[in-house]
């Protein structure tokens, strides 16, 4: 199992944010959150990525195919919603 494949998809969502260089303000104005949550939840991901900082998470997601992230993100969100409809 890759390390990403410890995240949840909320938390896929932030890092994939922090790599798009979005700060903290703007990740909860998407999520619909506060700051302390996407705080909270940068915490969580630098410990289980085994990183200390912003850059290195954007370095990390860079580094293990970035782009598909979101993309794996967004395919799990439709597969939920068909499941829920």
């Amino acid at each position: 199992m890759s390390p990403r494949d410890q995240l949840n998809q909320r938390e896929i969502q932030v890092a994939t944010m922090v790599w798009e260089g979005k700060t903290n303000p703007e990740i909860a104005t998407v999520l619909g959150s506060t700051e302390q949550v996407v705080k909270n939840l940068l915490r969580g991901i630098f410990d289980k990525l085994g990183v200390w900082t912003r850059l290195e998470l954007a370095l990390y997601v860079a580094s293990h195919g970035c782009a598909g992230w979101a993309a794996n993100q967004e395919s799990a969100a439709a597969a939920q919603v068909a499941r829920t409809a």
